[in-house]
């Protein structure tokens, strides 16, 4: 996944997201090249965005 493949205002869920999260990381066994840096930074601002976006519909 390239930087520009993750848009503002994502329709994944938050455990969509946080499972890519995880699949990363096990991919590149914990140890990321820094285009995988980038992506990883993109997925975790994604699932804050999911997460703020559940919590909101909670309330």
């Amino acid at each position: 996944m390239s930087p520009d493949s993750v848009t503002r205002g994502s329709v994944r869920s938050a455990a969509e997201v946080n499972e890519q999260i995880r699949a990363l990381w096990m991919r590149t066994g914990g140890m990321l090249s820094a285009q995988e840096r980038a992506e990883y930074e993109l997925l975790v601002v994604e699932w804050a965005a999911a997460i703020r976006g559940d919590v909101i519909k909670a309330a």
